[in-house]
């Protein structure tokens, strides 16, 4: 291999811990602040309530034990794409990495703009100029990437640690506090039914426990092989899902869910009514420093996809392009671009629901790949084989194929917006076919 093609191979730089704090900080955020109150408007019996919160985290385990065994076979960086990029082919391939950089892009957007409401919410005055602000959060997180892997992932670590500890605060807080009650006088809202309602829960549902997926796009740069980043993500899902169900059964019980439909924080207004006005800012400012954190784990993630596809020829070449810094700069500044013009065009709802669109369509690629490895690759390494296998991977197949048809029909009008995204990746995959080089460096 020639020193020039070295700058397109990342090093194991990255610790096993790495790998725990990827899952946690990467799926604690805006999701499990905001997110019951969008389930709380179609549900209020706390019963169900927490019972779909179990579901979400149970579904998540069985996707986690099935996806483990593509992740624990894959030596290499770039997530969804590199893991079935050798069961699809070139084009397929290249339409999975090109789907699953708009999703990440998408929520670098997504998460941008809340942080501005969350900032409007603390200074009013601000809400004129969210689209811009959001412009700036989305920048300055792009810019960090600059300085390299090794800043990122000190950052990552400390943020997960620092978001596990503040779910258990919460949760402790509302155990711990008197339960609150509606007034006989006060208006109740009425619960949202119907296809866009429960569209809406799902959506909510899906969003808050996406994300312990990270580790797959760091899989070339963390030490200890693939076997050792699947056990630890799995043990990574079980921790998330028990802190967001505990949590979530504190405040179903201690809160009437009717009061939090529709509330845009509504965590801060659940500790605001069982404690004092003061949680509901404590909360507030926490959310807006969740977000902010998150927004490098994404500017971290995002990129790899690009690198990845360039890897193979099927990118801008200079996107594989790896810094001393141990980042793919040029993929870093294209992720930037994206988010850019998604921040101007989309508002909160909108990105909600094309996300989820995304985060299916990439799920059942995910499963249906294991499937087709296990069929045409029987004999290939394997540090870690799905549990259940077949069981538990066509039932999870089948639950996101049903998840994916269900926000089709309720969701019509964004379905549109993400087959139009998904439908760019002909002209440009064809564009590349034409200008690459001939020369790919495989791995």
């Amino acid at each position: 291999m020639s020193q020039n093609d070295k700058q397109y191979i990342p090093k194991r730089i990255l610790s096993s811990g790495f790998t725990l704090a990827v899952v946690i900080g990467g799926t604690i955020g805006l999701g499990i602040l905001r997110t019951p109150g969008e389930v709380a408007t179609v549900v209020t019996n706390p019963l169900i309530f927490v019972g779909l919160w179990v579901f979400g985290g149970l579904f998540s385990l069985l996707e986690a034990v099935v996806l483990a065994e593509l992740i624990g076979m894959t030596p290499r960086s770039g997530g969804t794409y590199a893991l079935v990029r050798r069961a699809y082919g070139s084009f397929f391939g290249f339409v999975i990495g090109w789907v699953d950089w708009l999703c990440f892009v998408g929520d670098i957007a997504f998460k941008a703009v809340v942080v501005t409401e969350f900032a409007a919410m603390l200074y009013p005055a601000a809400r004129q100029w969210q689209t811009p602000l959001a412009v700036i959060v989305s920048s300055v997180f792009a810019a960090l990437q600059l300085r390299g892997i090794a800043l990122g992932a000190k950052i990552q670590e400390i943020a997960a640690a620092t978001l596990a500890l503040i779910v258990v605060g919460f949760t402790l807080a509302l155990v711990l506090a008197k339960s609150a009650v509606i007034s006989a006088t006060a208006s109740v809202p009425t619960s949202a039914t119907g296809l866009g309602a429960w569209s809406l829960v799902f959506a909510s549902i899906i969003y808050t426990y996406d994300g312990w997926d990270y580790p797959a796009y760091f899989g070339g740069e963390i030490k200890g092989g693939g076997g050792a980043v699947a056990r630890s993500l799995i043990k990574g899902v079980v921790i998330l899902s028990l802190l967001y169900v505990f949590l979530m059964a504190a405040l179903a019980f201690k809160v009437p869910l009717a009061s939090l439909a529709g509330k845009e924080l509504a965590l801060a207004s659940a500790l605001e009514m069982v404690i004092s006005p003061l949680a509901s800012t404590i909360v507030l400012v926490t959310a807006i420093i969740i977000l902010l954190a998150h927004q490098n784990l994404m500017y971290m993630s995002t990129p790899r996809i690009l690198q990845a596809l360039a890897v193979d020829g099927l990118a801008i070449r200079r996107a594989g392009e790896i810094s001393k810094g141990g980042n793919p700069i040029f993929a870093v500044l294209l992720s930037w671009g994206f988010s850019v013009f998604l921040i101007v065009i989309g508002g909160f709802y909108f990105l909600l629901h094309l996300l989820t669109f995304f985060v299916l369509f990439i799920t059942v690629i995910l499963i249906a790949g294991v499937i087709i490895l296990r069929w045409r690759q029987p004999e290939a390494p394997r540090p870690y084989r799905a549990w259940g296998h077949p069981w538990s991977t066509y039932t999870c197949l089948i639950g996101c194929i049903f998840l994916t048809l269900f926000e089709v029909v309720a969701q019509i009008n964004t379905a549109v917006y993400a087959v139009i995204f998904v439908a760019l990746s002909w002209p440009i995959y064809r564009y590349i076919l034409r200008s690459r080089s001939n020369n790919i460096i495989k791995l």
